[in-house]
This record gives structure tokens, sequence and C-alpha cells, in this order.
């Protein structure tokens, strides 16, 4: 079983109207759908026909989409550009109702994924993006976005992208704000900052950044115990939360036998964002005041949901419930 309904019900209800502060690198996700039916006459490749283009928040502006869908009241915080793609996911986020504390990074482009998908198959992937560290000035002007969110918040989730906004500077300033308040922060990481993350509530890697942080290569039970292990004793968090896919998660604390979740998946077409969702799904339980045991569950059910879709998407707790009552069965 993987999750009590009873217990995932009482839960989405308790994460209703908490607030959640996201802090990270914010994107533009576009999509574009058609179909194949010849082949290049020019290259070895597809010709995709497009018949229809969608956009979608993206990185930070995910997980803030994530909470938003789940319930919850979500503030991001980061930089887009001055240009078109700037002004549309300050627009979507306005549309979803979440918090905008961005701020404009001059002369910087607005990261844009871009995917092309034929017959529910990703093609192929470009980005447009400048992702070195933003200066000293862009620092200051998001940590005035992060100050003023703070004091509604009950949590703090920092989406790393690994796309020039979490710096030493960024991280070391957000977790002084955040434990002044007596906040969680929560990072979904990048393994080339790993050093950044020292002292956190909750990191969440991947199978693969788990093994890159902790030097363990994770073929069996006990190389992920050691690697969940290590990764704790170097950042010494509260707790660490291996996703490994079809794998599902293994959540380990300081003291405690780690504890290991089968996947809620059914289906599995899409992973785009699934992460955003784990650890959206997290933060806010956490508002809602949930034990780390707890909140993993519920992150397991809503990523199952996620990974059922094709594109960047979201989990309402209608589906969610709807998962945690199949878990049950």
């Amino acid at each position: 079983m993987t999750s009590s309904a009873p217990g995932a019900r009482a839960l989405l209800r308790k994460m209703r109207g908490r607030r959640v502060l996201v802090l990270g690198d914010v994107m533009l996700d576009q999509f574009l759908w058609g179909k194949v039916t010849r082949i290049s006459p020019e290259a070895p490749v597809p010709v995709v026909e497009i018949a229809s283009e969608t956009f979608h928040l993206g990185g930070a502006a995910n997980v803030a989409a994530n909470v938003r869908a789940l319930g919850g009241e979500a503030i991001v915080a980061g930089i887009v550009g001055d240009d078109s793609a700037g002004a549309r996911v300050r627009a979507a986020l306005a549309e979803a109702g979440i918090g905008d504390a961005l701020r404009l990074a001059a002369g910087r482009p607005t990261t844009v994924k871009t995917r092309i998908v034929a017959h529910h198959q990703q093609v192929v992937r470009a980005d447009r993006e400048a992702p070195g560290e933003i200066d000293g000035a862009l620092e200051r002007a998001v940590l005035e976005g992060v100050r003023a969110a703070l004091p509604s918040a009950g949590a703090v989730i920092v989406s790393d992208y690994h796309k020039g906004v979490i710096t030493s500077a960024v991280m070391k300033s957000v977790m002084t704000l955040a434990r002044r308040r007596g906040l969680p922060v929560l990072v979904d990481p990048k393994v080339a900052h790993f050093g950044l993350y020292r002292g956190v509530d909750l990191v969440t890697p991947n199978q693969t950044e788990a093994e890159q942080a902790s030097g363990v290569r994770i073929r069996g039970e006990s190389d992920l115990l050691a690697a969940g292990e290590q990764i704790l004793r170097r950042l010494r968090s509260g707790a660490a939360l291996i996703t490994r896919g079809e794998h599902g998660m293994a959540l380990f604390e300081p003291g405690q036998r780690p504890l290991q979740i089968p996947t809620a998946a059914r289906e599995v077409f899409d992973v785009t964002g699934a992460g955003d969702t784990v650890i959206a799904t997290l933060g806010l339980a956490r508002c809602a005041g949930a034990a780390w045991p707890a909140a993993a569950r519920l992150a397991n059910l809503a990523a199952g949901v996620v990974v059922g879709k094709v594109g960047t998407a979201t989990a309402t707790p209608e589906e969610v419930m709807a998962a945690a009552d199949a878990a049950a069965v």
C-alpha cells in the first residue's frame, strides 16, 4: 500500500490555502505538437508537421503552479528577461493566481525550453538561455523580493536548475532569513551546487544526482542506503528524498530507518516536471504540519499522476485522491 487514503485526504485538506515561497530558475516551456509522416530529404531526421503550440510555466514557476494546483498559495522569486517570453511568464503567473516577486534582468533572455512532440513522443528539445550566475545587483534585487514574500510564507522551496539565480550569496541569505522565521527550506538540487545546501531541511536529488553527490553507484539496496547516508552527512540536512523513477522513492532522516516508497505511477508517458511536482507537494505538506514520511508518500502519489500526462503538468487534489484510492485497493 503506497498511502492511506484517509490520511492523504486529511493532509490535502490541511494543505489548502497554505503559502509557499518558491525561489529559483524560472523558465517558459514551449511545446510544438504535431505528427511525423516522412523523413527529411536533407538529413536522416523526421519532418514534424506542427499542428498546435502551447506554453507552460517551467522550472521554479512550474513548482509554484503545482502548489496552486494542489490547493495552496504560491509566490515565485527569481528573474525573467525583458522579452516576450518573460512577459508571457508573468501573464501566466497572474492568470494562475501566483504571486510575482520576479525581477527583470535587462540584457538577459528568459530561459525557454522548446520541445517538439509527435505522436506523444518528444522528438527534440531546443533551449534558449544565458545560464551564467546573476551579478551582485540582481542578487540584491532577488533577495528584496524574498524578504517581502517571507512574512506570509510557511515554507521556502529552492528550485535550482543551475541557470544562475541560486548563487552562494543568495543561498546563504535565504537560509539566514528563513531560519529567523523558523521556516523550513527544501531544495530541488543540482550536483554542482551541493556545497551550497548545507543545513537545509530537505533535499530531493534524483538517483543520478544522488550517485554523483555521494560517490556511490546505486546498484542495490546497500548502495542506496550508503548514498542516502552520505548525502545526509555531507549536507547535515534534516532529510534527503532520493527519487528513483520506476523504483519509487527513498526517504532518509538522521537516526531513522530509511523509508522506501514504491512508485504510484500506473503508466509513464512523460517525466517532464515530475521533480517539480514532488518538491511542491513536499513543501505544501510541510506547511500543513506533515512529517516527512507522510509528505513523501503524498508526493509519490502526485508524481504518479503527473508522469501519466504528456508535457509539463500538475496534479489536482482530486487526481491525487484517486491515486490514493487506487493504491489502497
